[in-house]
C-alpha cells in the first residue's frame, strides 16, 4: 500500500467539467473539502493561493500539485481533480494541465510530506500512469489506478 492510497478518499476526486483557471479549482477543492473533511473552504482556498505565490506547483507534462499547510489539521489529506479541459497553470514546460493532485498538509508537517511529494512525482513521471487517469471515466476507477500504484509500473 502506497502513501497516496491513505490519503485520497474515493470522495475527494473530482471529475470537473466546469474548471477553467486555477482559481476555480482551488475553489471547487475548498468546497470538496469543506463538506467531506469540515475543513473551511476558505483555508483551503488561502493555503493553495498561497503557496502558489512562491511558484508554480505545475509539473508538466499535464500534472499539477498543489499543496498547502493547514492549521489544526492532524494529518495529510488529499484531492485529485481531473478537468475536461486543460487549463493554464505556469508549468515549466508551457503546457496547461487536467490532471491536478491537491495535498493539504498539518501547518508543522513532518517528512512525511516530503515523502507524500515525492511518491506523487514518481507516480505522474510515469507516462503511463498518466495515460491511464486520462482514459479513466470514473472516480472509482481513479481511486484504483492510485490505490494500486506501486511503483514498479
Amino acid at each position: 500500500m502506497n502513501l497516496i492510497s491513505k490519503i485520497l478518499l474515493p470522495d475527494n476526486i473530482l471529475l470537473d467539467t466546469e474548471s477553467t483557471s486555477k482559481k476555480r479549482v482551488f475553489e471547487r477543492v475548498g468546497l470538496l473539502f469543506e463538506n467531506n473533511q469540515q475543513i473551511s473552504r476558505s483555508q483551503v482556498f488561502d493555503s493553495l493561493f498561497a503557496r502558489e505565490k512562491l511558484g508554480s506547483t505545475g509539473l508538466g507534462q499535464g500534472v499539477a500539485i498543489p499543496h498547502g499547510r493547514i492549521a489544526k489539521l492532524r494529518d495529510a489529506t488529499a484531492a485529485f481533480v481531473k478537468t475536461s479541459n486543460p487549463i493554464p497553470f505556469d508549468a515549466p514546460d508551457g503546457q496547461p494541465v487536467n490532471l491536478i493532485f491537491v495535498l493539504l498538509v498539518p501547518e508543522r508537517a513532518t517528512d512525511l510530506h516530503l515523502q507524500i511529494l515525492s511518491e506523487l512525482a514518481q507516480m505522474f513521471s510515469d507516462a503511463q500512469f498518466r495515460s491511464r487517469l486520462i482514459a479513466s471515466e470514473t472516480a472509482t476507477s481513479i481511486h484504483q489506478l492510485f490505490y494500486n500504484w506501486n511503483g514498479t509500473a
